[in-house]
């Protein structure tokens, strides 16, 4: 008799403590749960001892990279149904440690181990990054760090950003109802980036962490400005160096591949740092700070975008997601709005504006998923059926954070005032360049 999902499901819910929101088929075609719910898979027994070795997060998603946990139908409505059991427990929420005191939880614990058969724990897939968190943050760290992500393949990447080629929030000005375009709000962002700059034809700037080039490319063609992009990753490098190339840009527009604390070369009228400061990491965000403070000219200013978590109670407490390590940024780390406009208060900047743009991420990572799905088994080609798995998740777990306010994402945009107090600011807000 086929009754592997009835009993999944009833230890499961004795250990989570809670029932189960969706409907369970096991790997011996057995389905128990709410028959209008959405379907979750379980392949095999291994996903159970992954679980068991690793639980949480990290357990789920190893299970998921390996196609041992898939979802039928609609992957947001089961992340929506999971995320109070799995991502968004709260502080005060029962640990797995407290609920293994519970003798109900206990026996759950050892049935589930009888379900997943004795075995050693899987190794983990081979998409996972290798972890050595005791040496964060060194160029060389960060350099593997920067490859492990950016360097799945160019292609790949056009498959899931699109032709705008930028990997960070868009800002809609045009709701998608209107006609408004995934490249119409990279393109808008990039004007908005360079307006709060005030970029004027002749000035220096130095897009830190350029990406494949965009910013650089918008700066020099629709400015006049004259360009250093730096990222840390080759293949990136490459491609936009082939893009100035081919914009006839390469008078405008330096591509380099360099560590932003290697860069010596200001004084820069302007600095824009888009979706790159999350991997700087928080030992060395005021050092981070305070170099490109070093590096603009009185009255040059920066423009910082970066993504943002909610404060915790205990700060101390805090550890950086687990499956976001592991598979997609490594080593990355997310601080309050609040820390990091202290952190460039500190290095010595004026603090002049500070925007969030929380929701133009979810409809941007909503546009990516989809671009994802369409292209599906070119994204497989390109990559493996691993990669493009974490890539999935990831988004579409992303999306639904930023539509929560579990993060947020903002632009702050900071001066480097002289002395005299003249930062060079128009006095209304939001004009920027008047």
């Amino acid at each position: 008799m086929s009754d592997a999902a009835p009993r999944l499901k009833g230890l499961l819910e004795q250990v989570l403590g809670a029932p189960l929101p969706v409907r369970i088929r096991a790997w011996d075609g057995s389905q128990a749960g709410p028959p209008d719910a959405p379907l979750l898979v379980v392949r095999h027994r291994r996903a159970l001892r992954r679980l068991l070795w690793k639980p949480g997060e990290l357990g789920l998603a190893r299970a998921w990279v390996a196609g041992e946990l898939e979802v039928e139908g609609d992957l947001y409505a089961v992340l929506e149904l999971m995320a109070g059991l799995i991502w968004e427990r709260d502080e005060d929420a029962r640990t797995l440690a407290q609920a293994l005191r519970e003798p109900e939880v206990r026996a759950a614990v050892r049935g589930l181990v009888r379900m997943a058969g004795p075995a050693l724990p899987p190794a983990p897939p081979r998409e996972e990054a290798r972890r050595r968190r005791a040496h964060l943050h060194t160029r060389r760290t960060d350099k593997r760090a920067i490859s492990h992500h950016y360097d799945v393949g160019n292609d790949f990447y056009e498959l899931v950003l699109g032709p705008s080629m930028v990997y960070s929030c868009a800002y809609w000005e045009a709701p998608e109802a209107e006609g408004g375009t995934l490249e119409d709000a990279q393109r808008d962002k990039l004007e908005l980036v360079s307006r709060k700059l005030g970029l004027r034809a002749g000035q220096r700037l130095l897009d830190v962490g350029c990406g494949w080039g965009s910013m650089a490319i918008h700066a020099a063609r629709e400015h006049g400005v004259n360009v250093v992009g730096i990222t840390l990753s080759q293949e990136q490098a490459a491609y936009a160096r082939k893009r100035v190339a081919d914009e006839g840009l390469t008078d405008r527009v330096e591509i380099r591949v360099q560590d932003y604390r290697d860069v010596v070369d200001g004084p820069y009228d302007a600095i824009s740092s888009i979706g790159m400061a999350e991997h700087v990491g928080a030992e060395q965000y005021l050092k981070y700070a305070r170099n490109l403070y070093a590096l603009l000219k009185p009255g040059g200013r920066l423009l910082n975008h970066q993504i943002a978590r909610r404060p915790r109670r205990d700060e101390s407490a805090y550890d950086v997601d687990e499956f976001i390590d592991a598979y997609v940024f490594p080593d990355g780390e997310l601080a309050p709005i609040g820390t990091t406009v202290a952190q460039l208060e500190r290095a010595g900047f004026e603090v002049r504006d500070v925007e969030s743009i929380r929701e133009h991420y979810a409809l941007t990572l909503r546009r990516w998923v989809a671009n994802l799905e369409s292209g599906w088994a070119e994204a497989v080609r390109l990559t493996s059926p691993g990669r493009a798995r974490v890539w999935r998740l990831y988004m579409a777990a992303s999306a639904l954070a930023f539509e929560r306010n579990r993060i947020g994402v903002n632009q702050v945009l900071a001066v480097r005032t002289p002395e005299s107090g003249a930062a060079g600011m128009p006095l209304r807000a939001r004009t920027w360049n008047d």
